[in-house]
């Protein structure tokens, strides 16, 4: 009876196993195949890689050969290559296979209180770094911990870390990365070598678009890569998004400067200089239509406080008087606006300081 059962138990696991193999390799092929974000697939893979940070670049280059580095301390604009200049130089300092066991990356979206430094940040700084790399080139005896956007560590959380980077300055090496360095604690700045990333410069977005363009075979007409520049105000990922969702888009077609102002939900000059004339008209009616025009149709005040900087700064038709004024309630519906103010109000608030400004001297 036993003979029986097992015989034909042995002979049904064989399709089965069949199955799971040919389950596997499709799964497999599907992941071979899988869409990747272009500014994650054209993200740096050497430092060599990295653009315009040539001072960066330089230092890193020369940790690189020495197989040793400092703490470092990276600040500057969002898609400058901060992150992507640290995760490459870790890749070829400790090779592909070391890399998760010698990286601790902690971002933004973690939980990064004071608790979190005292226990898994140390904890990670405590281990010793033994092995080797496969490929026989020579791995340095430390581990790095990434701690991006360190601008929102809480100051306890800072202050936690400064004992640590000091004890385990033997082996571990930490990176810090934020936006505005003032936003991190004098002890820590003082414990590492600092480098701020310029924004990329209007050339080397260029041709780094370009280059991408040429490769994902997408049309673009030379003046919507300027144009695309332009709008990104120096930050690549951004530029990069933007071209990718343009591309999804068209669908194949030649991308235009109109199609880019769409995707970046830039407000047209034609929509601005409506309102400014509005301002200039005195009508108080008038600028509130145009007002609630502006927000049904989608547009974002913050935008349109950005662009409207540059018109009124820009501008020959206004006094020095009336630009400092502008400016001043620009800055103030800009600060409102971050804390959460009714777009609306805001937007009524600066036209009305605007139609003052230009219709008392007339």
């Amino acid at each position: 009876m036993q003979a029986f059962l097992k015989g034909p138990a042995s002979i049904s696991t064989k399709p089965v196993a069949a199955k799971e193999k040919s389950a596997a390799g499709s799964s497999g092929e599907g992941k071979r195949t899988k869409p990747i974000p272009w500014v994650e697939k054209y993200r740096p893979k050497n430092v060599d890689e990295v653009a315009f940070q040539d001072e960066v670049v330089a230092v890193l280059k020369k940790s690189l050969e020495g197989a040793d580095l400092p703490n470092l301390l990276f600040y500057g604009p969002p898609g400058t290559g901060k992150t992507s200049t640290i995760l490459a130089a870790a890749r070829e300092l400790f090779g592909p296979d070391l890399f998760r066991q010698r990286v601790l990356e902690l971002n933004a979206s973690d939980e990064r209180g004071i608790q979190v430094i005292r226990e898994k940040v140390k904890a990670f700084a405590q281990l010793t770094a033994s092995g080797s790399r496969s490929d026989g080139k020579m791995c340095p005896p430390f581990k790095i911990v990434i701690l991006d956007e360190a601008d929102s560590m809480t100051s306890a959380a800072q202050a936690a870390l400064r004992r640590t980077m000091e004890k385990e300055s033997k082996t571990t090496r930490f990176c810090l990365i934020c936006n505005y360095i003032s936003r991190i604690i004098e002890p820590l700045t003082s414990r590492c070598s600092k480098f701020r990333f310029k924004p990329l410069s209007d050339s080397i977005q260029q041709q780094r678009l370009l280059d991408v363009s040429e490769k994902e075979h997408v049309k673009i007409s030379d003046e919507a890569v300027s144009y695309l520049v332009n709008v990104s105000e120096g930050d690549l990922r951004k530029a990069i998004t933007f071209l990718q969702s343009a591309t999804r888009l068209m669908g194949g077609k030649e991308i235009t400067e109109k199609i880019i102002t769409e995707i970046a939900g830039v407000i047209p000059k034609e929509t601005i200089d409506e309102l400014l004339l509005g301002c200039q008209s005195g009508s108080f009616e008038k600028l509130e239509t145009l007002a609630k025009n502006l927000i049904n149709e989608g547009f974002a005040v913050a935008q349109l406080v950005n662009q409207l900087h540059d018109t009124i700064v820009e501008s020959e038709d206004y006094s020095d008087k009336q630009k400092s004024a502008i400016v001043e309630k620009l800055a103030e519906v800009d600060k409102c606006l971050a804390d959460g103010a009714d777009e609306f109000l805001q937007l009524m608030s600066l036209c009305a300081l605007v139609m003052q400004q230009l219709t008392q001297n007339t």
